[in-house]
């Protein structure tokens, strides 16, 4: 299938603050499958938030890789994906560049953000899509072979519905969308829970519905906070691939994750996603809003394999990840508002070109930072308590949390407000960031 000139450049993305050597190796193999079996050249990005050691141990990983035609690896430290973000912004001519670049590169975690620049970087290498894996996942195999999620990926991603329903098992989509670009192609993940809080369900149910449920809209009957508890973070379950099945449909939200997706460039160079610090699942808001605006899909079964590594187990890693888990559940108030006003918008979210239209999202990310924040102080409340109930760890992480409950009300408003701002000069971004291409920061 391959042709000489290779038009198609793609970006698979791997961010990463761990230690990932293996990663590493298994998405390279990964990537060459991409560069053997489609017409496509394979930018490999490795955006390496790693101290200095680790990310020795990653460069030497990178070496390793086996030359590949049409691939082509970048692997950034911190320092070089500085470089790069400053001559963007300062390109874009964005006012306040310092308080864009915390947007773009905090010093704390965001899931968000580390997204937001691999977008970023696959602008500058002209690149149509973006193909994002974990470091703390790895591919299944099915008779000793890896099973990788860029087989439906690119057979489906930036097509017209109505030519990729012929490369998928089942066609679930109104024919009144089959003229729209297929924008997201995603699967889930198998293993661990996405989120780190078995142990409280192992310790007590009860506990465990009462904080999980704390995500869903206040005003949902209990029966529909139920079911949301249930399929919470659960992922595809435990049944390993056997064979490929994939739909063509406007892909439920609640059935793929991060660790498994890919985006057409039409989706996030025109929004980008929320550059929260120290909160889970803040990089999951493009898979809501392709879904609210009807943009077509396909869901596969080529899940991933989920698993935790050893820092999350450390009293210092329980209390960061208990945090992240807290800051998600406060998002909630603003983003629940956002996904509902999407939901009503509906094809207005799109232009006649069938974009979607930044200005009508950031106009619904500021509208939601009026809210009253009574419901924020009410879920600060219900988490107090059901972590007193669980005694030991959980109950000294409520005494902290007691301590820092202003700074994280005031922080959950901030954020959003930082989406929006984000939101508003992505564009000129993006713009700036093909202008200016890669550089001298190859990697």
């Amino acid at each position: 299938m391959n042709h000489v000139g290779r038009p198609d450049r793609i970006c698979l993305a791997l961010p990463t603050n761990r230690a990932c050597a293996a990663t590493i190796a298994a998405i390279g193999e990964e990537a060459a499958y991409a560069a053997r079996h489609f017409d496509v050249e394979v930018r490999l990005l490795i955006l390496d938030s790693c101290d200095d050691a680790t990310r020795a141990v990653h460069a030497r990983a990178v070496a390793q890789l086996a030359p590949e035609p049409h691939v082509v690896v970048h692997h950034l430290g911190e320092a070089e994906q500085r470089d790069f973000l400053r001559g963007v912004i300062q390109r874009s001519g964005i006012a306040a560049p310092g308080a864009m670049l915390r947007l773009l590169l905090p010093a704390d975690v965001s899931y968000g953000a580390c997204t937001n620049r691999a977008f970023l970087f696959a602008a500058a290498l002209g690149c149509r899509s973006v193909h994002r894996r974990d470091s703390d996942s790895t591919y299944q195999a099915l008779d000793g072979t890896p099973v990788f999620p860029i087989h439906h990926e690119l057979r489906s991603l930036g097509r017209p519905a109505a030519e990729a329903s012929a490369d998928v098992t089942e066609t679930l989509l109104d024919p009144a969308h089959a003229a729209r670009t297929v924008s997201m192609v995603g699967s889930s993940f198998i293993g661990e829970l996405s989120v780190d809080i078995g142990e409280i369900a192992r310790l007590d149910p009860g506990v465990y519905h009462d904080v999980v449920s704390l995500w869903a809209p206040v005003d949902w009957p209990e029966k529909d906070k139920r079911q949301l508890v249930e399929e919470s973070f659960t992922g595809a379950g435990s049944a390993p691939f056997t064979e490929d099945h994939s739909t063509l449909t406007v892909v439920d939200p609640m059935r793929v994750d991060m660790c498994n997706i890919s985006f057409d460039h039409a989706v996030y160079e025109r929004v980008p996603l929320p550059p929260a610090t120290s909160t889970i699942g803040s990089d999951y808001f493009l898979i809501h809003l392709v879904h609210d605006a009807a943009l077509p899909g396909v869901l596969h079964n080529r899940t991933i394999e989920n698993f935790y590594t050893p820092e999350r187990r450390t009293d210092a890693g329980f209390v960061a990840y208990q945090t992240r888990f807290v800051k998600f559940l406060l998002s909630m108030l603003y983003f629940n508002h956002v996904y509902a006003r999407m939901a009503e918008a509906g094809d207005a979210l799109l232009d006649p070109r069938g974009h979607v239209r930044a200005d009508t999202v950031v106009e619904f990310l500021r509208e939601s930072t009026g809210l009253d924040r009574s419901e924020n102080v009410w879920r600060l409340d219900r988490v107090d308590t059901s972590y007193r109930k669980l005694g030991g760890r959980y109950e000294a992480f409520a005494e902290l949390l007691a301590t820092r409950r202003q700074r994280l009300l005031d922080e959950a408003e901030r954020d959003i407000e930082d989406f929006a701002l984000l939101t508003g000069a992505w564009a000129r971004l993006v713009d700036a960031a093909r202008d200016q291409g890669l550089g001298s920061t190859g990697g």
